[in-house]
């Protein structure tokens, strides 16, 4: 068993994934770097360090969830952190009665499925670390409370495919939270904020290095954190 703390990060190729990966290997995390592209997966780890790893993980082929799992059990016997960072989002101001039902589908594959499928088949190596965190990136457009407000500035993120999937999401931290809360684990969402990444596009406020820092503060929460809450920066945002 390593006695390194191990994270795996998902979408960690580029973006917030990379940079939430390159944060925890600087706190002397051994980090697995999820991407589907051995090339962009490999880039991605060596412009990190000797810390990061790639591992191939496509989260449109749950199918090969096992032999990630698999890797990490053989080589670490324990997954401290997992970061559930990838996501799509395809139907930014399209409206909730013209989304094509396939688009639909696809964004909760993505989103809320794979990243389910993926989290119960590392829980069992979660559950063998002294204090396993679980952090589902998720975004203040799935709080029902701000969507619920008509007069809520969202922008032209009053789409239902991207917001149902993160508020879905966000059901998956409580309850998985509230399942583990008799164990050492902690569950919660993130919102990175709105940042500089090809989701959030150029305009965006915050640069990348900002966004992850709510996955990296609840990646490394003390025994005494918070566990089944929504989560940017500091401040708990509405459900």
């Amino acid at each position: 068993m390593s006695q390194s703390k191990v994270a795996l990060v998902t979408g960690a190729n580029k973006g917030l994934g990379l940079e939430t990966a390159r944060q925890l290997a600087a706190l002397g995390y051994e980090v697995l770097v999820g991407a589907r592209k051995e090339a962009e997966g490999t880039a991605a780890a060596e412009s990190i360090g000797p810390g990061a790893h790639f591992v191939a993980l496509d989260m449109s082929k749950p199918s090969s969830f096992g032999a990630v799992s698999k890797f990490i059990e053989e080589r670490y016997g324990k997954l401290d952190v997992l970061v559930n960072n990838a996501g799509v989002g395809h139907d930014k101001g399209m409206k909730p009665s013209e989304t094509p039902i396939d688009l639909i589908r696809q964004t909760f594959e993505t989103n809320v499925f794979a990243l389910v499928e993926l989290t119960q088949a590392l829980l069992p190596l979660i559950r063998t670390s002294e204090a396993g965190r679980i952090v589902n990136v998720s975004s203040v457009l799935g709080s029902l409370n701000l969507n619920a407000d008509l007069n809520a500035q969202l922008g032209d993120w009053r789409s239902f495919g991207y917001n149902g999937s993160k508020a879905a999401v966000n059901m998956f931290t409580a309850t998985l939270a509230f399942e583990l809360k008799d164990t050492p684990i902690k569950v919660n969402s993130a919102h990175p904020g709105w940042v500089k990444t090809d989701l959030g596009g150029d305009g965006a406020p915050l640069e990348v290095s900002d966004g992850a820092k709510t996955s990296v503060r609840l990646a490394t929460l003390p025994a005494d954190g918070p566990t089944g809450g929504f989560f940017h920066m500091n401040n708990t945002l509405p459900w």
